[in-house]
């Protein structure tokens, strides 16, 4: 009988350790791409405590010139942006599987699932792939200066309650611990008007009550007869080299009912409007 129960004890031990064993797998399968995340993180750290920096000489100065004293003050990327996107695909785990193939060059910092969940799938202090070519005001590098934030929609979804909670609990970490200014939580569709019209049907005014990005008022004043549209949008922040690309994207966000490449007298209204907030 006691050989039996030594038995039994080995035989429950080794199935604990081998349900973990298997459980440890089967919910670490982005191992190997954390493993390259912390290789590349390790390769940045070693780049950055170089003395002197590496490949930061002066081309076309004499090299008895110049020299390096390391500064006692300094800190590293602060971000100043928040840009929403939607992630065009059907499900989290499609999106985080595109997000960790290196052939897809493509990245966030942050995917807000449908059913709320957050994932983080880079240190906000990094740059990620997720803004691609755009602008907005004198900024011409969103990569370099803002945290991407996709949410888990096909681009023709309702937005979920319990993904909007999440999303505004993240913002509001994130404005916090970056004083970020209210103005600068922006959709992607604002700074890429000609190529992207993410996120779609996005309650920002929803948003925008809770201190994440502006809104309009709800009692408007007349513009004056001189109002410069296209001046106001450039203030905002619209690249409008492309004006009618501008005037979308504005209407993407703000109006969402008419998105047409021409504003009407109630857009106008709109903008004016706006136009006092960002300046």
């Amino acid at each position: 009988m006691m050989r039996l129960k030594k038995t039994t004890r080995a035989f429950l031990l080794y199935g604990g350790i081998l349900a973990v064993t298997l459980s440890a797998c089967s919910t670490n399968k982005y191992a190997a791409t954390n493993k390259i995340y912390k290789q590349q993180a390790e390769a940045f750290a070693t780049t950055i405590k170089e003395m002197p920096p590496v490949n930061q000489k002066i081309d076309s100065l004499n090299e008895n010139l110049q020299s390096f004293v390391g500064t006692v003050n300094f800190g590293i990327r602060k971000p100043n942006f928040v840009i929403l996107h939607h992630t065009a695909q059907n499900s989290l785990d499609q999106t985080i599987k595109t997000f960790t193939l290196a052939r897809t060059q493509v990245s966030a910092h942050y995917v807000v699932s449908r059913d709320g969940k957050v994932v983080q799938m880079l240190n906000d202090y990094l740059r990620a792939n997720h803004a691609g070519v755009g602008r907005w005001g004198n900024d011409t590098d969103l990569n370099s200066s803002s945290i991407g934030i996709e949410l888990d929609n096909n681009g023709n979804e309702p937005w979920p309650e319990a993904q909007i909670k999440s999303l505004t609990a993240l913002l509001g970490t994130l404005k916090k611990k970056y004083n970020i200014p209210t103005a600068n939580f922006i959709a992607h569709s604002d700074i890429a008007p000609r190529r992207k019209p993410d996120p779609s049907n996005f309650p920002w005014k929803v948003i925008a009550k809770k201190g994440y990005g502006l809104w309009y008022d709800e009692v408007l004043t007349m513009p004056p007869v001189d109002f410069n549209a296209e001046q106001a949008l450039r203030i905002i922040g619209y690249d409008i080299s492309d004006l009618n690309a501008a005037i979308i994207a504005f209407k993407r966000h703000f109006v969402q009912t008419d998105i047409t490449p021409k504003l009407t007298p109630a857009d106008k209204l709109i903008l004016y409007n706006l136009y006092f907030k960002y300046r």
